[in-house]
């Protein structure tokens, strides 16, 4: 079933002062007014150099017949529904990482024109899981793989609990539609991961700058099986039910390892004179993956992983 967020009348306000919205404070007001903010008001936050620009959702701007990725690379223009709570947030991802969001383009227009504007790749479906659902995280402790790996939520959000508190591991909330289903309190989220590793010196700038580097470089997000799932409901602060080892031993967003499933190795970070270079360790997809069948299973495994159903939860 489709999500569908609430009117920003009936929005618990104490949403925003919770994780994952609670990052977003520089936004508050925007999040938080009565009104929506204006196309005007989002533009005047983006750099004066800036290649994009919001533009209204229209009948007129649909007229045009381009693909809303295609419109970006074209024309610069991030089509925009106004008083729309996926697309608000989706427009605050462009502010925070724009960088990503480019590169992300940068790979879809190169995919449409490998296989058409009428197919979708495998690859085009591992970028819009990641663009609606993805988390950035940097692990300090590899030793926390062997957990995730085999799903061992207890093990990874409740014996290591400590990890997630001295900085261990860390994440940074990059999918729109994971902050949109935030407004609903009660929803037990789950991203869709990109790991990389690195030691105690990097931070989460070094972290975008290499999830940028390796997305470009066609090395991750070349197949949806890539991403790893993340329960983000058992991290420590992000639900107070979550504080209590009943919830890490029979959460809903836990699932069980599907048998055969496996995850590629991490990518490694590591930053050499001041820039941040990355050991990539994934490989592309080597047809796309056209499968009529495995797409239109697809299309339904970001909702049902964000809304706790979780059919297709691995991906």
């Amino acid at each position: 079933m489709r999500y569908h967020a609430p009117a920003r009348v009936a929005v618990d306000p104490a949403v925003f002062a919770r994780l994952p919205l609670a990052a977003w404070r520089d936004y508050a007001a925007w999040l938080e007014d009565a009104e929506w903010p204006s196309m005007q008001r989002l533009n005047d936050q983006l750099p004066a150099a800036a290649a994009t620009r919001f533009v209204a959702q229209t009948p007129a701007l649909l007229a045009d017949g381009l693909h809303y990725e295609q419109r970006i690379a074209e024309r610069g223009q991030i089509a925009t529904r106004a008083g729309n709570w996926h697309d608000l947030l989706n427009a605050l991802v462009w502010l925070r990482h724009p960088a990503i969001k480019q590169a992300l383009n940068r790979r879809q227009m190169a995919e449409v024109a490998r296989v058409g504007p009428k197919l979708r790749s495998r690859a085009q479906y591992a970028m819009t899981h990641f663009d609606e659902a993805g988390v950035l995280v940097l692990l300090r402790d590899p030793a926390l793989l062997a957990l995730w790996d085999a799903h061992d939520w207890h093990g990874l959000f409740w014996r290591r609990r400590q990890a997630w508190l001295d900085g261990a591991i860390k994440i940074d909330v990059f999918g729109h539609a994971l902050l949109e289903h935030a407004l609903t309190p009660d929803k037990l989220l789950v991203g869709k991961a990109l790991v990389f590793v690195a030691n105690s010196d990097a931070d989460i700038g070094q972290l975008r700058a290499a999830c940028t580097q390796a997305i470009d470089a066609g090395v991750v997000l070349s197949d949806p099986l890539q991403l790893r799932p993340l329960p983000l409901s058992g991290i420590p602060g992000w639900r107070a039910d979550s504080e209590a080892e009943a919830f890490h031993l029979n959460a809903a967003c836990y699932q069980p390892r599907r048998p055969g499933r496996s995850y590629p190795p991490p990518q490694e970070l590591a930053a050499r004179n001041g820039v941040t270079a990355v050991a990539c360790a994934g490989v592309r997809s080597s047809d796309g993956g056209l499968s009529g069948e495995y797409t239109e299973n697809l299309e339904l495994t970001p909702w049902q992983a964000l809304a706790g159903s979780h059919t297709d939860w691995e991906g």
